[in-house]
């Protein structure tokens, strides 16, 4: 005999009470299997960074080289071709590039301390205010090491092992680095391949049609945007360093290029620009006056480039807020470093755009998408609800 239901779906022996329990208990079962996934995934990434941080690397640089691949491919160029020149040309320009700025980097990490000294005697005029509370920090500290046991002695641990730990950190970098280009090289002369073996783990015709669609569209917006924030850098850092050539500044090649490279972390990379290119100009140059000239310049730049070339090229959908920026730098940066810092906002758009073509997941890229996008999408949605006069 089979059991009587009611409208709710609820057999007429259970009560809806229980009905709901199970449903509830159902979702926190979910609930702390994700949780539990997503710890796990964390740990895999910290303490597998050296085969995760070069295989990621490796995915956006082929991401970032598609768009040229495709255009190439029009023009009857094959995939295998275009992707060994064009990975053959990113190495040449990496190791140039390097080879330039190592000489000038090494003076700076050299001089740093020579840097410093100079620096604070620049800055000697607008400490007076300051030096009161420097005065009693330092009878603090005098107080404090006179209050200390008279008969504990302080252990100094020198360093050693220096050089063999140098040299096993520039073998894991040029083996992170080849493995970059390598995987880069594999990925941009496979051509379809990789989207084909994607769509043939589906069954159904529609399932296929719609995973095509999805890979492609996910994989043509990734790539655009990558490859059109790189161009804007590179445009950032040429401009930055010709300007700061024109005022003079020494190495301008240096700070064009780290203007360029700091400029894929928002406002942050901006900042640090602005405080390495002032803490030089204020030692290089005579008066102060013409010494802020420098980070006005590149603050100028950086303004143009964020508020008027990225929006209008790359345009406002993929935009991230801000507070998602953050929390993604600082998350990235803790896991991978200064790599992985600049790795963070290219991963959260393509997490963004990922999540855009899933219905379930489109909560999570309605919370990375910026202010400014999620109110033209609400004014663009009630002017369609509002009716015809």
């Amino acid at each position: 005999m089979k059991a009587e239901t009611t409208a709710s779906g609820a057999s007429v022996g259970e009560s809806p009470d229980s009905g709901d329990r199970a449903h509830a208990e159902l979702r926190l079962m979910r609930s702390l299997l994700i949780g539990i996934f997503v710890l796990l995934t964390v740990f895999a990434l910290y303490f597998g960074r050296a085969f995760f941080m070069p295989v990621i690397l490796a995915f956006l640089l082929a991401l970032t080289l598609t768009p040229i691949v495709r255009f190439l491919r029009k023009h009857g160029i094959p995939d295998v071709l275009s992707a060994t020149l064009l990975v053959l040309l990113s190495v040449f320009l990496v190791g140039s590039a390097g080879y330039l700025l190592s000489g000038p980097v090494i003076d700076l990490i050299n001089n740093s301390s020579s840097i410093g000294l100079q620096l604070t005697d620049r800055l000697a005029p607008f400490k007076q205010p300051l030096q009161r509370i420097v005065d009693i920090s330092r009878q603090l500290e005098a107080l404090t090491e006179t209050a200390q046991e008279p008969n504990v002695q302080k252990v100094a641990v020198a360093p050693s092992g220096m050089l063999s730990t140098a040299a096993s950190n520039i073998l894991g970098a040029g083996t992170s680095i080849t493995i970059v280009f390598v995987l880069s090289l594999f990925l941009l002369a496979s051509g379809t391949l990789f989207y084909e073996k994607i769509v043939q783990s589906f069954a159904s015709l529609s399932d296929k049609k719609r995973a095509l669609r999805v890979v492609y569209d996910v994989e043509r917006e990734i790539s655009h945007y990558l490859l059109t924030v790189a161009l804007i850098n590179v445009g950032l850092g040429t401009v930055i360093g010709l300007g700061l050539w024109g005022l003079g500044m020494p190495n301008p090649l240096v700070w064009g290029a780290a203007a360029a490279l700091l400029n894929f972390l928002p406002y942050v990379g901006a900042l640090m620009t602005i405080l390495l290119v002032t803490a030089i100009a204020l030692i290089s140059f005579d008066t102060i006056s013409y010494a802020l000239l420098a980070p006005a310049f590149v603050l100028l730049c950086d303004i143009v480039e964020g508020q008027f070339v990225t929006p209008t090229v790359v345009g406002r959908r993929l935009e991230i807020n801000a507070v998602a920026i953050f929390i993604a730098i600082a998350f990235w940066s803790w896991l991978w470093g200064f790599v992985g810092a600049l790795m963070a906002v290219p991963l959260l758009v393509v997490i963004k755009v990922f999540c855009d073509h899933f219905d379930g997941l489109s909560h999570v890229g309605n919370f990375l998408a910026a202010q400014q996008t999620m109110a033209i999408d609400d004014e663009v949605a009630e002017n369609n609800h509002k009716p015809a006069a």
